[in-house]
């Protein structure tokens, strides 16, 4: 039984979650602020968190970057309508996803559903993949440039190898969303371009002028090897 861990300040929003997860079949844990959160981390590491941005004690984005720090434990961020800017920033640290409050908790239940799914799905059949100085390798989940290893969350490494798995085809944000996420995107597409843009930084010897993860203007994303 996977456990997954949902840290919210309102007692509402964390029961309605846990309900609706453990109906799913998981073990749930509950944190209430910042620091909560981090203890129940260190004593009894989850599959998954779901973490809403604004906390006491230690905010959302503080326990993020503490997470990211440490490795690639799946996040989906709670944010309030209207905080696209700290959406960002909780998407820069490494989130995996996000949902806008009020949210469906049904939706979010599935969301959880897909992310451990596709954290837990079998290497493909090629089990290594490589471009220029980069290599990569799906059974270990490794990537490495110039024979240096690269630290990359869950979605950033389902990103990449999805495209180049798929080269010189373009895919628009949409179809990403369906095929690495696991679902249909909402109107804001803004997981899979800061999802791109943290992938050029890392592998891109030049980020601002990508040779390899291209973006085609009104079409998508492809990837050039």
């Amino acid at each position: 039984m996977q456990t997954v861990l949902v840290v919210d300040d309102e007692a509402i929003v964390r029961d309605v979650v846990v309900r609706y997860l453990e109906r799913d079949g998981y073990r749930t844990l509950e944190a209430a602020d910042g620091e909560e959160a981090l203890r129940l981390l260190e004593a009894d590491p989850p599959a998954l968190v779901v973490l809403d941005l604004m906390l006491p004690k230690k905010d959302g984005l503080e326990v993020a970057r503490w997470i990211r720090a440490r490795g690639d434990l799946p996040i989906i961020m709670l944010t309030a309508r209207g905080e696209e800017a700290d959406r960002i920033v909780g998407l820069e640290l490494g989130a995996d996803d996000y949902v806008t409050k009020p949210f469906s908790p049904r939706e979010l239940a599935v969301r959880v559903k897909n992310l451990l799914k596709r954290a837990a799905a079998a290497p493909p059949l090629e089990q290594s993949l490589s471009f220029g100085d980069v290599e990569l390798d799906a059974d270990a989940r490794e990537i490495r440039k110039g024979g240096v290893p690269l630290k990359l969350t869950l979605k950033e490494f389902d990103l990449l190898w999805f495209l180049a798995s798929h080269p010189r085809r373009v895919f628009s944000r949409d179809q990403l969303m369906e095929s690495v996420w696991g679902y249909s995107s909402a109107l804001d597409t803004g997981t899979v371009t800061v999802h791109m843009r943290r992938l050029r930084e890392k592998v891109e010897d030049d980020p601002s002028h990508p040779r390899h993860l291209e973006t085609v203007w009104g079409a998508g994303y492809r990837f050039t090897p």
